[in-house]
């Protein structure tokens, strides 16, 4: 496992998620309100909907697309459906967000 510099933690406003390619995936990282981040498989695995765009709040992003909800520590779909997306453990370090693969 190896952790990844994506970007700055001032470049996602609170509330909302940004894309970042890594070592060929595309990662969904998403600033909570208490100013902690998340980071998914970016795309939703229903018909590949931009994560990073859907609606969050301190628990779960909701795809934009068709409405599957992920829970943004596991990436499990909250209401049951087969589906489920990687989560990976973020942080922040002086302000730097860092994503471990």
């Amino acid at each position: 496992m190896s952790a990844h510099e994506v970007g700055r933690v001032d470049e996602i406003p609170v509330g909302e998620g940004r894309t970042f390619a890594v070592e060929g995936r595309q990662l969904a990282v998403f600033r909570l309100r208490d100013d902690s981040v998340r980071a998914l498989d970016a795309v939703c695995p229903h018909k590949g909907g931009p994560l990073a765009d859907g609606l969050t709040d301190d628990c779960v992003v909701v795809c934009p697309l068709h409405g599957y909800a992920f829970d943004l520590s596991t990436g499990t779909e909250t209401s049951g459906a087969d589906l489920a997306v990687r989560s990976y453990p973020a942080q922040v370090t002086d302000g730097a967000i860092r994503v471990t693969l």
